[in-house]
């Protein structure tokens, strides 16, 4: 592993990924800013930040763990993509940049883990 969570490049990827979510959800209906548009944001927040706190853990155990957090908020990002493309909210091409960002990162984080 590097000196940092940060020279990682799956958090990177994260990191990308949430800015992405946060592009894509400004242009959501004011109507979800509670909704949907929560859900999304913290969902891809907490991808990058589980990766960062599994890292900073004592143990391999604890890592592996923390990824499946992240794999799992990531799960959640992808589920809610598919929500938002059905009520068609958010331009097509920001989801496709969205939902391609979190499928890598699912890959990546399968493979670590």
């Amino acid at each position: 592993m590097g000196d940092s969570f940060k020279d990682l490049l799956v958090w990177q990827r994260a990191i990308q990924l949430t800015v992405a979510i946060y592009k894509l959800t400004a242009s959501f209906p004011d109507s979800e800013r509670f909704g949907l548009t929560n859900q999304l944001r913290r969902a891809a927040v907490s991808v990058a930040s589980n990766i960062a706190e599994g890292y900073g853990r004592s143990t391999s155990g604890e890592y592996i763990q923390f990824l499946g957090h992240a794999r799992g908020s990531n799960c959640e990002v992808q589920t809610q993509l598919v929500i938002s493309a059905a009520l068609g909210f958010g331009s097509e091409e920001s989801r496709k940049m969205a939902d391609s960002l979190s499928v890598e990162v699912s890959k990546m984080l399968v493979s670590m883990m």
